[in-house]
């Protein structure tokens, strides 16, 4: 195969003109183009009255040798592509009882997915619902403000990024190609084929839930078994050592004790029971720095005309952005989780505390775009020290938030919050939110530093964005699950400061966001089947 890179067309064109392209930079007749397959594709928007598709694209030809021998075009090339290997053991002992994995958002449901393909039976341990119940009482929620502790916006099968928006873009890099095969992972079970080159893909919310049902179902025909409802309470240890979990049924408060030579944490950034009982078992845990700010939402056609220019808005898919500004006092303000045509989302999951987040359908059809505006903050700002002290801080603001909101969204037009003074009513659009909400003095949620921090950031990019830091911006809060106030520490076999216990994913300190949090399951996954060989009554599939 033959790879052409930076191919460039309007982003009007036909198949039938993207074919006249690809034998006109390859200098071949066009019987000679025997295939082609799309590796990447971008929107160029730097010009607003000529926005191109941009292409990387992988080319069959009949004489791909002698083309690639006459060319001088650096922008053509062979095809080399990572394709994703999966470990085997050459020494390790065999494992006496299948692998536990606790949680099943993208950390947990990756690892647990190549567990099970390859003959470890695994057990997956989620404190909250199968995902058509966890969808039900989510909506329960929304309308009626009733809120399930254990099953919720941030609980759950698929995890708190199911209700987000299914972005599966990524900063990591990937030299062992296991970014590819998690969108091909996807893809198999039921998401979108172009996430495969789209370069910010995103399946939403709306589909993303039937992909994780499925991905459930092939992981239960290889052996592995789900327990919903269910919650690890304790660990015990011999030697150093795990060998057992107990674990406490939901429904029943019944208590169950498991043996087991490994387990998972895949737990999740808002597991804060299970931070504080690993924390008193004396695992080894650290305090680390995230964001927390405001969700904003503006009108998408302003936002999508200001990236795309007027013409090009009305063709293109909901415009999305990328902000991110340094400032003075050493913090830093930027966008986190952008949702084109979006919703902003209650996304509580503790009682009489409040945050948010935001959400996107597949279609992206919504009237308003949201991202969360966020300050940086640092264990320097916490009331206290210790490896739980950023769990306390975000508690300390959804509290706030809840009293606010007298337990609803709190929300505050962004020139009222930057003055200080409450909203009475919405400027030139309305809020697209899922749950219900009021306005609310959130310029007392915060210190004055990451008031005015805010504040200032929000002026920067409306320097960039014209418009962004219009006074009717709406504001919802508190957005404080950014990413885990935790870290709790693995070696480079992947393990604890216990033998056996693998702390793995967003929960864990080392992700965030579906994709990388999902490469680090598959890295987990990896680390187990180098050091052990698969339970005697474990069975090896292949595919």
């Amino acid at each position: 195969m033959i790879r052409i890179q930076q191919l460039k067309l309007p982003i009007t064109h036909t198949r039938e003109q993207l074919v006249q392209k690809l034998v006109k930079t390859l200098g071949v007749k066009a019987e000679d183009l025997t295939d082609y397959t799309i590796r990447r594709q971008s929107i160029d928007a730097r010009k607003k009255q000529q926005v191109s598709y941009v292409y990387t694209l992988d080319v069959a030809l009949k004489q791909e040798t002698k083309v690639l021998r006459r060319t001088k075009n650096s922008r053509i090339s062979s095809a080399k592509d990572v394709l994703y290997q999966f470990p085997s053991c050459t020494e390790g002992s065999i494992l006496r009882h299948p692998p536990v994995v606790i949680g099943s958002g993208p950390a947990g449901m990756f690892c647990a997915y190549l567990l099970a393909e390859h003959g470890f039976c695994p057990v997956i341990i989620e404190r909250g619902t199968s995902i058509k119940e966890r969808t039900r009482e989510v909506e329960r929620f929304w309308k009626e403000n009733v809120l399930s502790p254990k099953s919720n916006v941030q609980f759950g099968e698929g995890g708190a990024g199911t209700f987000s928006d299914g972005k599966l873009n990524t900063l990591v890099k990937d030299v062992k190609g296991r970014n590819q095969k998690v969108l091909e992972i996807f893809i198999r079970h039921g998401a979108p084929a172009p996430i495969a080159y789209e370069s910010k893909p995103h399946i939403g919310t709306d589909k993303l839930k039937e992909v994780i049902e499925n991905i459930r179902h092939q992981i239960e025909a290889w052996g592995g078994v789900y327990h919903f409802n269910t919650c690890v309470t304790d660990l015990e240890f011999s030697q150093n050592r795990l060998s057992a979990l107990v674990c406490e049924d939901l429904d029943s408060k019944t208590l169950t004790r498991r043996e087991a030579e490994i387990a998972v944490l895949a737990i999740g950034h808002s597991a804060r029971d299970t931070f504080e009982m690993l924390h008193q078992k004396g695992f080894h845990m650290e305090a680390k720095a995230f964001a927390v700010g405001l969700r904003v939402e503006h009108p998408q056609a302003m936002i999508s005309e200001i990236q795309y220019g007027t013409e090009a808005a009305a063709i293109l898919p909901a415009a999305s952005y990328k902000l991110a500004a340094n400032l003075e006092n050493n913090r830093g303000v930027y966008s986190f989780c952008m949702c084109p045509g979006g919703y902003v989302v209650n996304a509580s999951s503790e009682a009489e505390r409040l945050a948010v987040n935001g959400m996107s359908y597949h279609a992206r059809d919504g009237k308003n775009a949201n991202s969360a505006i966020i300050v940086t903050v640092t264990p320097q700002d916490f009331a206290k020290p210790g490896p739980l002290a950023g769990v306390e801080f975000q508690r300390s603001l959804e509290a706030k938030a809840y009293e606010l909101g007298a337990g609803m969204v709190p929300q505050q037009l962004f020139g009222d919050f930057e003055q200080k003074k409450m909203s009475a009513s919405y400027g030139g659009f309305s809020s697209e939110i899922k749950g219900q909400h009021t306005f609310g003095a959130l310029h007392e949620l915060f210190s004055t530093e990451i008031h005015d921090s805010f504040c200032r950031g929000m002026h920067q990019f409306g320097q960039r964005l014209p418009g962004f830091d219009r006074r009717d911006a709406i504001l919802s809060g508190v957005e404080s699950r950014t990413s885990s106030p935790v870290r709790i520490t693995r070696n480079e076999f992947f393990e604890s400061s216990f033998k056996g216990v693998y702390p793995c994913g967003e929960g864990a300190g080392y992700a965030g966001g579906i994709m990388s949090a999902a490469m680090d399951g598959m890295k987990t996954a990896e680390a187990i089947a180098k050091a052990f060989h698969a339970p005697k009554d474990g069975r090896t599939v292949k595919i």
